[in-house]
């Protein structure tokens, strides 16, 4: 039973733990943290007599409550523990927190939880950790006001005279603290039935369930939960399931069982002013915590090291379920990818049907999983060891990198090797293991042998040593190699210099010839592999001249994720010029091919215009980030056009990049409109863009202004304060500011953030990451020295990243621009 008391934030507890023993013991020790404990009860069930309580207390350093007992309990007898408690409704983001909205002008409240990783801990006292599964029968009391929700339906309320009720909610199955959830709120919802009979409702501000903001993720929900049915085999295993829509969270979204909670901007949609780009991103939110009902709920790892199986599933069922919903939308996921390539599709299906149905409402490791996809494979009469294959994956540091090598004498003779992937190389010499055997993984590798007109299908090597020799039959003088078809793998494939120039003549002569897919992991490869060392500095950049003759977005899309960080590396050197010039070249054709949208698109196709809506999107944020003037002045066309009329008619799909170009190109004035529009404006897709386009500013003054604003609750939300801090460290003027800032207020940040372990680390990321001189690297291991404290995992990351930074500055910088000096002349 909790009653939660919204005027002043507080909120009371009893607890009643059915504790059945296993040993004898004078000591009952759970977790609890930051609460206030009245009374402690112990009695056994049976004879209903009670055990004396000696003493109990918290242990704060731990986060633990111990019950001393007078005598101890005995074995194989059953008690009750009853604990009655209270703490505080929190303002920071885990636990049992607060939230707030402004409706008519008036500011509203509501209490929502957020339990993982392990803060159940705070909101009442219980065993916190995920191998520990129970029932829970939950009662919320509450003023007539409010509505509670929580895992299951309510059975029944009681209405009290003082306008009070009290929800009490069925008993939940078997499960871990860390999705147990309930929320305290006056929201409004609507609502779907699926065909098995699961009620599936949204709850959000009354405003945005009015607008219709809920209704697409409402409907692809239901969509999904029978998709996900039919293909688990496995039925979703509550009677219901809310979505809940809430202002702050420090997550995206939370996948409690049968109450997923999400964060205004990643599942309210306004079809009138949400772009095909935003559109699918709360599609894949949405899918990634959909499957987390069955992997991670349904079934849990035993311990938070397996954590990355459950992310894992969910985040290859964004592709899957996306793909589901928009035929023709599909691209990969890393490991499991890999894994369910070379088992074949239907197999892997098949074995996951059965480890869902073996493991539910219980905890499965790694290995429970890789057993179950064995006996699988098995079954199809395929004797491969997933464990042995899988654990070299999964437990090893990194990931490989496949070099393949032409043999001298031989033509169909080649030479495979592999190593771990690091973009730092004095990482060779610093760590003793790598240059040994200690860094081996069988890898599937697939293989092609094209030429200028054809491509041969593929075959697959498994490569499980340090070097190998191979003989591909059809391989020639003029026959190109390609490894990794289709990025089914989690690896890098790197060549000699004679296969990688091979493959840039067939990219200019015919790019069709290779696969969208491997033309867009070609791209990839190179620009990374060119990062790290691995090759020429002007290969990459050699590689992207046939775009002009792209018409297919991810190769694109590709391009524009390996420029960015190469752009932020070169963004405040001397010569950043002459990298402009040439990006701006590559970009030009494809740019006056494509034009500008109009804002007639018709959202119900998305699957027929995603593509080439993307593309063109990708193609004008190239074409405005690297300074086109015709892009330049359509931007400040629109943006004019908005601020004189008071009507804005700027394509859906590009606004973010037309506002972030307008202020950065106009004066003052175009700031503060965006300012006035952001506060303005209740739709949250175009409230985070106007915020984000207010980073773009090359106004110093008011980059330091917005950097101020930011820490304000009453003005930005508390996790929208990370992604302004770190855009403003993205802009090369506000760079330095954003690291000043951080540093001086690391304080108070480290106090909102600290316990949100994801959050503190992308701020810590975000703020760091193209940091590239000498001197802020000296500052950031002086800053550390004083302040790691609470996050020296992440911290310990940044210097990797800065120092690989500099140390590309140092080596390659001036290579890279000498062959762009070469080319700009030719």
């Amino acid at each position: 039973m909790l009653s939660a008391f919204m005027e002043n934030f507080t909120f009371c507890g009893e607890v009643n733990v059915q504790l059945e023993v296993r040993n004898a013991s004078r000591y009952i020790v759970l977790h609890a943290h930051r609460m206030h404990i009245e009374a402690v009860r112990v009695a056994e069930d049976k004879l209903a007599g009670a055990v004396r309580v000696a003493n109990f207390f918290l242990h704060p350093p731990t986060q633990v409550f111990v019950v001393v007992l007078n005598r101890s309990l005995e074995v194989q007898r059953s008690y009750n523990l009853k604990i009655i408690y209270n703490a505080l409704i929190e303002n920071e983001l885990l636990g049992f927190f607060r939230s707030s909205y402004v409706l008519h002008g008036e500011r509203r409240f509501l209490g929502v939880t957020q339990f993982s990783p392990t803060h159940a801990r705070k909101a009442f006292p219980c065993f916190d950790e995920p191998i520990y599964k129970a029932t829970f029968k939950i009662s919320i009391r509450h003023q007539a006001t409010y509505l509670s929700l929580s895992n299951m339906p309510v059975e029944t309320s009681v209405f009290e005279e003082d306008g009070w009720v009290t929800d009490h909610f069925s008993q939940t199955p078997l499960m871990s603290t860390y999705y147990l959830a309930w929320a305290v709120c006056n929201f409004t919802y609507r609502e779907t039935v699926t065909k098995s009979g699961i009620v599936v409702r949204l709850y959000a501000r009354p405003d945005a369930i009015r607008r219709g903001s809920g209704d697409y993720a409402l409907n692809i929900t239901r969509r999904l939960i029978e998709f996900y049915e039919d293909y688990f085999k496995v039925p979703y295993s509550l009677p219901k399931l809310d979505l809940l829509a809430v202002p702050k969270h420090p997550y995206a979204a939370m996948e409690n069982w049968g109450l997923s909670v999400f964060v205004e901007q990643r599942i309210l949609l306004d079809p009138s002013i949400s772009s095909i780009s935003y559109l699918l991103d709360v599609t894949m939110v949405i899918v990634h915590e959909l499957c987390h009902q069955w992997f991670g709920d349904l079934v849990t790892p035993v311990w938070w090291e397996d954590v990355w199986l459950k992310e894992g599933f969910a985040h290859y069922f964004e592709f899957v379920g996306t793909d589901y919903l928009y035929p023709g939308w599909n691209m990969g996921a890393a490991l499991i990818r890999m894994l369910a390539n070379f088992m074949g599709h239907s197999v892997f299906q098949m074995g996951l049907q059965d480890y869902l149905t073996i493991h539910k409402y219980g905890n499965a490791a790694r290995n429970d999983l890789w057993n179950t996809l064995s006996k699988a494979l098995r079954k199809v009469g395929k004797f491969v060891n997933i464990q042995e294959v899988m654990d070299q994956w999964t437990l090893q540091l990194g990931y490989p990198v496949i070099t393949i090598l032409g043999n001298e004498t031989t033509d169909d003779i080649i030479v495979i090797s592999q190593e771990r992937f690091v973009y730092d190389s004095d990482a060779k010499t610093k760590d003793p293991d790598f240059g040994d055997n200690s860094y081996l993984w069988q890898i599937p590798l697939t293989i092609a042998v094209g030429n200028t007109s054809h491509i041969s299908s593929e075959a697959i090597i498994w490569v499980s040593n340090k070097s190998e020799h191979h003989r591909i039959p059809a391989l020639e003088e003029a026959s190109w190699l390609l490894g990794n078809i289709n990025q089914t793998g989690y690896f890098r494939v790197n060549y000699d210099i004679r296969n990688w120039r091979l493959l840039i003549n067939q990219l200019t002569r015919n790019h069709e010839v290779i696969s969208v897919s491997n033309r867009a992991g070609l791209i990839d490869d190179a620009f990374n592999l060119a990062r790290a060392g691995y090759l020429p500095q002007n290969i990459p950049l050699e590689i992207i001249r046939y775009l002009s003759e792209e018409k297919d977005f991810l190769p694109w899309h590709a391009a524009s994720r390996a420029l960015y960080p190469l752009d932020k590396l070169l963004d405040r050197t001397e010569n950043y010029n002459i990298f402009n010039e040439f990006i701006l070249r590559q970009v030009a054709s494809m740019y006056l091919k494509l034009g500008w949208p109009t804002n007639n698109l018709n959202k119900s196709l998305v699957q027929a215009s995603y593509q080439h809506e993307e593309l063109r999107r990708e193609v004008i944020m190239l074409a405005c980030s690297f300074g086109n003037k015709h892009c330049h002045q359509q931007a400040a066309t629109l943006i004019s056009d908005w601020i004189s009329s008071n009507r804005n008619r700027i394509p859906l799909n590009v606004r973010d990049i037309v506002y972030c170009t307008g202020v950065s190109l106009m004066d003052e004035d175009v700031w503060e409109f965006i300012w006035m529009k952001f506060h303005s404006i209740t739709a949250v897709s175009e409230k985070k863009i106007l915020l984000e386009a207010l980073t773009c500013s090359d106004d110093r003054n008011l980059l330091n202004r917005l950097l101020n604003l930011s820490l304000n609750s009453e003005v930005v939300l508390d996790q929208d304060a990370i992604d302004v801090i770190i855009h403003v460290a993205r802009n090369p003027h506000g760079r330095d500011l954003a690291w000043k800032f951080f540093r001086e207020k690391w304080k108070i940040l480290n106090a909102r953030y600290g316990e949100a372990l994801f959050m503190n680390s992308k701020l810590i990321s975000g703020v760091t990451e193209f940091l590239n001189t000498e001197e802020e690297l000296m500052e950031l291991k002086n800053f550390i020295k004083t302040y790691e404290e609470g996050a020296a995992a992440s911290f310990s990351r940044a210097v990797e990243t800065v120092e690989a930074n500099v140390r590309w500055q140092r080596l390659y910088k001036e290579e890279l621009f000498q062959w762009l000096r070469k080319s700009l002349t030719h």
